[in-house]
């Protein structure tokens, strides 16, 4: 008989966890690989959903915890992972993975998104895409079994119509320290560089040729691509921060262009409309912006 999806999913690093922590399982992937993902329970019932969280380029998974356990106390069941040569997912020193962000798309989530399919079948599944997250919703083959979607300081990379702070850098990063790091070193330097972190050769270089064109992913790969994005058809709420220090209104209206066969709310949200000086790119994730949650997240969550 043939294994089943969660049949194939092995738990890690032995036994249960504690009461009150996430269960972690490894979930393979088409490639042969597995990722590390990690299941928050509610106490909730009934159960209102299940939520993914997928993260941005570089942000490990447990970045998100406190997101992700304030989900569960609203009665949300929560999974979040990494791609692989991230995080958890990554096994082996970081120049050794095969993978770019198409294959994060391809593999890696599509494995999870089966796996939570198969894992919570009767729930409604609400995918939480953090800037690349959302990427990876149009660059599914396909994202049946998805009910909605919030996408949250996502945008396209191109670099001439990046927020002020990043374009300011971002020539550097992509003519400079990226061929000149990455072809010797067979991955980028990250850590090392205090810039983003390790990153494998694939994602690095195939992020870098999106971001010096236009039309970014599309513009690259081709009609095939902005198919994809074109057959996403759940209702996406785009979340947009007005200090968002990476992704400029023009890169996030960009990016949700491509997902033409999706119904699109966009909500704008300023650092003061949640009591706070900043928001930026990273770090709405953290518990002290429970007052964004609250005010921003629950109602498209309730919807």
């Amino acid at each position: 008989m043939e294994a089943t999806v969660i049949d194939q999913v092995k738990e890690k690093s032995g036994d249960k966890q504690a009461s009150g922590d996430p269960e972690i399982v490894e979930v393979p992937t088409p490639a042969g690989h597995a990722i590390t993902a990690r299941i928050f329970r509610t106490g909730a019932s009934p159960v209102k959903g299940v939520c993914v969280i997928a993260p941005a380029t570089g942000v490990a998974q447990y970045l998100y915890d406190d997101f992700a356990l304030w989900l569960t106390t609203k009665g949300f069941e929560v999974v979040t992972y990494d791609y692989d040569g991230i995080g958890l997912s990554l096994k082996s020193h970081v120049k050794h993975s095969r993978s770019d962000k198409l294959s994060w798309a391809n593999n890696d989530s599509v494995a999870l998104l089966e796996f939570v399919k198969a894992k919570f079948p009767e729930l409604s599944l609400t995918w939480i895409g953090h800037s690349v997250g959302t990427h990876i919703l149009g660059m599914m083959p396909s994202t049946k079994g998805i009910d909605r979607a919030i996408s949250v300081g996502a945008g396209t990379g191109t670099w001439w119509m990046n927020a002020a702070p990043t374009k300011r850098v971002a020539w550097f990063l992509w003519y400079g320290l990226v061929p000149a790091t990455v072809p010797l070193l067979g991955y980028f330097p990250g850590n090392r560089l205090k810039v983003m972190c390790d990153l494998p050769k694939g994602v690095i270089m195939q992020w870098r040729r999106w971001c010096l064109n236009g039309d970014y992913c599309v513009g690259v790969e081709g009609d095939w691509l902005r198919q994809r994005f074109a057959g996403v058809t759940c209702p996406i709420s785009c979340v947009a921060f007005t200090d968002d220090d990476m992704m400029s209104m023009a890169n996030v209206d960009k990016l949700h262009s491509f997902f033409t066969g999706a119904d699109i709310t966009k909500v704008v949200v300023s650092p003061e409309e949640v009591g706070q000086k900043r928001i930026g790119h990273i770090g709405w994730h953290k518990k002290k912006y429970q007052t964004l949650w609250e005010n921003v997240f629950m109602p498209l969550l309730s919807n």
